[in-house]
C-alpha cells in the first residue's frame, strides 16, 4: 500500500472542476453528461461483448445456488457486469486507455465469479485495494465502492478500526467501469494509519445528494456487515465535489461521525454559483426555499457536536465554500477551523494534509461523544430531523428555520430545551446514557420561541414531568405541542395524516428511498397530455440511469401488487383514462380530475384546462400512507443541472401545474402555471 509520504508528493490533484464556468450557463446548449465515449472496434466489442457473455452465465450459476454465503457476496461479482454492460450499451468508454481498463474490470468479474464458484471468496480477506459491491434499496441495482484495508488490519479478533469515508471529486467520466478500475489500482487521497478508508461511487456525479446521498449510507453500511468499524471512530471526508458532500453530510448527519474534513467543493447554492459559475439566478420562490434542504449555510449551528476541519488553497476559488461556512458558524458563535494551503490552487497542500491528519488522530482518540450534555440541532425538513439522542417529529412549518437546544444536567434531573418552529419531539438516551437519578422523574423544561420569540416569559416556558430512568440507564420520552402547550406523549392516534420523517416531501424525496414506476396501459384522456405523460416516463428511466446509475423498476399499472403497495413509493403517470391505479385514487387525491374530465381541480377554488394542463405533485399513498405516491413526475432538475453540482437541487415543491403546450426541455417539464407546498397535514394551502 502506498504509504502518507508518497501520497503527498502527489499535491492530490482533482482531475475535473465542478463545471466549465460561463460557458456552461446557456440552458438551450446542454453539452451531455457523461459525454459520449468512443465508437469501439468490430473486434473489440466483440472481444468485450463475448467475455461479459460468458461472466453472465457464471452469474446465472450462482444465482441458482442455495448457499447463503454466495448469495450474500454475489453483488461483489454482479458490480463487473453491470459495469462492462453499461460501457459498452452506452458508449461509456471515452479514450483508447480505457478499453484496457474494461479489460481488467472484466478479468477481476471472472475471476471472482470463478472463486466463488468453488465457495471462495479471498477478496474478502484482502488488505490493500478492495471493490465490494451491494443491491441498493433503492433500485435493487448492485452499486460498487471500494475501501482501502490496512496492512495491520486483523481479520480474526475483535479489535475494531477508524473508518473514514471519504468522497470523491467530480468526475464526468467516472462511470461505473472506470471508478472500479481506479478503485482497483489507486489508494487515493489519503490512507491514514491503521485506518479503513471507504470510497463511495455515490451513483456518479451528483455531489452525493439524493441518491448519492444514500448510496454513501448504503456503502458505509455494508462496509460495516464485512469489515470491523468503529461506531464511534467514523469520520467524513472529501475534496471538491467530496468536499461539498463533505460538507452537507455533516451538517445533516452530525451525530455519525467523530470528524469532519471537507476541502474545497460548495456549501450553498446561490452565492456559489454567482461567484464560480457567474451565473444571473432568477428563482422562483418555491426553489430558494427548496434550497434549504442542501444549502449547508443555514444548518452551521450543527457543527457544534461534530468537530470540523475546513481546508482550502488559498488560490482557488472554491475557497469560498468554507469562507461562506466560517461567516455562517460565525453567526452561531462557532470559530470554524479553516486550514489555507499556501499559494495553492484546487489541491491539498501536503503540508495541509499532515496537519489534517494529525488533528484527526488526536480526535479519533476520544472518538464521538455518543451522548453529549448539549445538543444544538436546526433543520429545515424532517428528512434531516435526528442528532444524538433528539429527533424532532413535527414542525410548525416545513421550509422554515426550525431549531432546538436541549441540555442534559444530572445533578437537577432535568432536560432543557429551548425551542422554535418545532411541534413534537422524541428524546432518547440510550442504555448506559442516561445521567439521571433512578428513583426520579425527569423534569423537562421547555422555552418556546414560537410563541413568543421576544421573551422568555412564563407566557412560552412549561415544567414537564417526565418518566423515570429505567434499570439499564436509558430513558425515552416523547412531547407534543398542543395549542400553546405542550404535552407528554405523542400525538394522538385520531390526527389524521401528517408531514414526518420520510413523509415530508418535496417530489425528489420519492427518489431517495424504493421507487416503483407505475406505467400506464391505457389511452389517455387527451393526445397531448398522454404523449407528454409517457415523454416524461421515458424521460425518468433514461435520466435514472446517466444521472444516478441506476435501472428503474418499471410495471404496469395493471401489475401493481399489495407487495408494491406496502414496501415502495409508486410513481405513476397518465391520467385516469390511461392508468388504472390513478383512476383507483384519484377521488383522495388533492389534485385530480373533475367528472367530466375536462378541467383539473385544484382543491375545491380552480380549474384549469385537462386538454392542455397536467399535475405533478408528491402525496401519502392513499392505499397505504406510509409510503408517497407520486403523480407525472421524475426527480426534479434536469440536464441544465448536470453541468454543475450546486445546481442539483429540486425545481418542485409539492405539486404543480404544467401547461405543456411549452414543450420540456433542459430546465422544465413544460411552463409551470402554477405550484406550492401542501401543508403540515397536507392539505392544500
Amino acid at each position: 500500500m502506498r504509504n502518507l509520504s508518497a501520497c503527498l508528493v502527489l499535491l492530490l490533484l482533482i482531475s475535473s472542476a465542478l463545471a466549465d464556468g460561463p460557458g456552461d450557463n446557456v440552458a438551450d446548449n446542454v453539452r451531455a453528461v457523461p459525454p459520449v465515449g468512443i465508437e469501439l472496434s468490430d473486434v473489440v466489442r466483440d472481444e468485450l461483448d463475448g467475455g461479459l457473455a460468458e461472466l453472465n452465465k457464471k452469474i446465472e450459476q450462482l444465482r441458482e445456488s442455495n448457499d447463503l454465503k454466495v448469495q450474500s457476496l454475489l453483488p461483489d461479482v454482479e458490480i463487473f457486469s453491470r459495469a462492462i454492460r453499461d460501457a459498452i450499451a452506452h458508449r461509456e468508454l471515452f479514450h483508447k486507455n480505457d478499453i484496457g481498463k474494461a479489460r481488467q474490470v472484466l478479468a477481476e468479474g471472472h475471476a471472482r465469479a470463478d472463486a466463488l464458484t468453488n465457495r471462495n471468496a479471498p477478496w474478502t480477506t484482502q488488505t490493500g485495494l478492495v471493490v465490494r459491491g451491494f443491491k441498493s434499496q433503492i433500485d435493487d441495482t448492485v452499486q460498487p465502492y471500494g475501501v482501502v484495508v490496512p496492512e495491520s488490519y486483523a481479520f480474526a479478533g475483535a479489535s475494531e478500526y477508524r473508518t473514514d469515508v471519504w468522497l470523491h471529486g467530480r468526475g464526468e467520466r467516472s462511470t461505473e467501469s472506470l471508478f472500479i478500475h481506479e478503485r482497483m489500482n489507486r489508494v487515493g487521497q489519503i490512507s491514514p494509519a491503521n485506518t479503513l478508508v471507504v470510497h463511495p461511487y455515490g451513483r456518479y456525479s451528483n455531489a452525493f445528494k439524493f441518491a448519492g446521498e444514500i448510496d454513501v449510507l448504503e456503502a458505509l453500511d455494508h462496509a460495516k456487515s464485512q469489515y470491523r468499524v468503529d461506531e464511534n471512530r467514523i469520520s467524513i471526508r472529501g475534496f471538491s465535489m467530496g468536499g461539498a458532500g463533505c460538507w452537507q453530510f455533516a451538517v445533516h448527519y452530525p451525530s455519525q461521525f467523530f470528524a469532519a474534513t471537507p476541502g474545497a467543493g460548495f456549501s450553498e447554492t446561490p452565492e456559489f454559483l454567482k461567484s464560480f459559475q457567474g451565473e444571473t439566478l432568477t428563482p422562483t420562490w418555491y426553489e430558494k426555499k427548496l434550497w434549504q434542504l442542501y444549502d449547508c449555510t443555514g444548518y452551521a449551528a450543527n457543527l457544534f457536536n461534530l468537530p470540523t476541519i475546513a481546508y482550502s488553497g488559498e488560490l482557488d476559488i472554491q475557497k469560498q465554500a468554507a469562507d461562506i461556512m466560517e461567516q455562517a458558524m460565525g453567526d452561531q458563535g462557532l470559530k470554524l477551523t479553516h486550514l489555507i494551503g499556501p499559494q495553492t490552487k484546487h489541491a491539498i497542500h501536503p503540508d495541509s494534509l499532515k496537519t489534517i491528519e494529525n488533528k484527526l488522530a488526536n480526535l479519533a482518540v476520544q472518538g464521538r461523544d455518543r451522548a453529549p450534555t448539549t445538543v444544538d440541532f436546526t433543520t429545515y425538513t424532517l428528512r434531516y430531523n435526528r442528532s444524538f439522542w433528539l429527533t424532532v417529529d413535527e414542525l410548525t412549518e416545513h421550509w422554515e428555520r426550525a431549531t432546538v437546544r436541549a441540555t442534559l444536567s444530572a445533578s437537577e434531573n432535568t432536560i432543557r430545551l429551548t425551542v422554535d418552529g418545532v411541534r413534537g419531539l422524541q428524546l432518547d438516551l440510550a442504555a448506559g446514557d442516561a445521567p439521571f437519578n433512578l428513583r426520579q422523574p425527569v423534569q423537562i423544561e421547555i422555552v418556546d420561541f414560537s410563541t413568543d420569540k421576544d421573551s422568555e416569559s412564563a407566557t412560552n416556558r412549561q415544567i414537564l414531568v417526565g418518566p423515570r430512568p429505567e434499570s439499564d440507564r436509558s430513558w425515552q420520552c416523547q412531547i407534543h405541542r398542543d395549542g400553546d402547550q405542550w404535552k407528554i406523549g405523542s400525538r394522538p392516534a385520531s390526527i389524521r395524516v401528517v408531514k414526518r420523517h420520510g413523509l415530508q416531501g418535496p417530489i425528489d424525496d420519492a427518489f431517495m428511498e424504493r421507487f416503483i414506476i407505475v406505467a400506464p396501459s391505457g389511452k389517455g384522456l387527451h393526445p397531448e397530455t398522454d404523449a407528454w405523460a409517457k415523454s416524461e416516463q421515458d424521460h425518468l428511466v433514461r435520466e435514472w440511469r446517466r444521472q444516478f446509475r441506476g435501472d428503474a423498476i418499471v410495471k404496469q399499472d395493471t401489475e401493481i401488487s399489495d407487495d408494491d403497495i406496502a414496501t415502495s413509493h409508486l410513481i405513476v403517470f397518465g391520467d385516469p383514462a390511461s392508468n388504472a391505479f390513478l383512476k383507483s385514487i384519484q377521488s383522495e387525491l388533492p389534485i385530480t380530475w373533475s367528472e367530466d374530465e375536462s378541467s383539473l381541480m385544484v382543491g375545491d377554488k380552480k380549474r384549469v384546462d385537462a386538454a392542455h394542463h397536467a399535475p405533478v405533485m408528491i402525496y401519502p399513498n392513499p392505499k397505504n400512507p406510509t409510503r408517497y405516491v407520486v403523480i407525472n413526475s421524475g426527480f426534479t432538475y434536469r440536464e441544465y443541472a448536470y453541468l454543475n453540482n450546486a445546481r442539483q437541487v429540486p425545481k418542485l415543491p409539492d405539486w404543480a401545474i404544467i401547461d405543456i403546450r411549452t414543450p420540456a426541455d433542459s430546465l422544465w417539464p413544460g411552463k409551470v402555471v402554477d405550484a406550492g407546498f401542501f401543508d403540515e397535514a397536507w392539505k392544500l394551502k
